[in-house]
């Protein structure tokens, strides 16, 4: 299959103009990325949306953007940084309204909220019936290396895992490293 388009969604104290969404969009050219602001950040507010609102902005905008490009939501590729990244696995794993992707790509995925590990973001993982791309710092406050392949054993078929060494939550730095591996991958979609 031919990958069509790139919709991606920033973390919750970023907006769509985050650096690493941006060489994302630069190496993937001329392929066309969408880079997408959560509602609560177009109204100006800091805090984000509750999970409902957040998901929804992502099957509303990848809808969308399929329809602009004249194409079906399952020749995009969806994703991005942290929650954003987050949001498109819960989009994509609705059992009620799936939204039906030709990938996702989490960029740091936020597993738990620092030093908080016993509070997991992981029931809809096993309804995650899509090829999946996860890149995270092996320093990740957010999950561990080891913490997040007990995460993905969750999912029905195994991810593509990139762990760049060093690396914190925010992977500052290794922009273009990310950019290049989510290109390369894209590939085998």
């Amino acid at each position: 299959m031919v990958v069509r388009g790139v919709v991606l969604f920033p973390g919750a104290g970023s907006s769509r103009d985050h650096a690493a969404l941006i060489a994302i969009e630069n190496h993937l050219s001329p392929l066309p990325v969408l880079r997408v602001d959560f509602p609560y950040r177009t109204a100006g507010k800091k805090f984000p949306d509750k999970a409902p609102v957040l998901v929804q902005c992502v099957k509303d905008e990848v809808r969308a953007f399929a329809r602009e490009l004249g194409c079906e939501t399952t020749e995009l590729v969806i994703g991005g940084r942290s929650m954003g990244g987050r949001m498109c696995t819960m989009a994509s794993s609705d059992s009620e309204d799936q939204l039906s992707v030709a990938g996702v790509v989490c960029i740091g995925y936020p597993l738990h909220p620092p030093k908080k590990p016993e509070q997991l973001r992981t029931e809809h993982l096993p309804r995650l019936a899509v090829k999946a791309l996860f890149i995270s710092g092996t320093r990740d406050e957010f999950g561990t290396p080891e913490e997040l392949a007990s995460a993905f054993a969750l999912l029905p078929s195994p991810p593509v895992v990139h762990l760049i060494e060093g690396g914190r939550h925010e992977l500052k730095g290794h922009d273009d490293r990310v950019a290049t591996l989510l290109k390369d991958w894209l590939g085998t979609v």
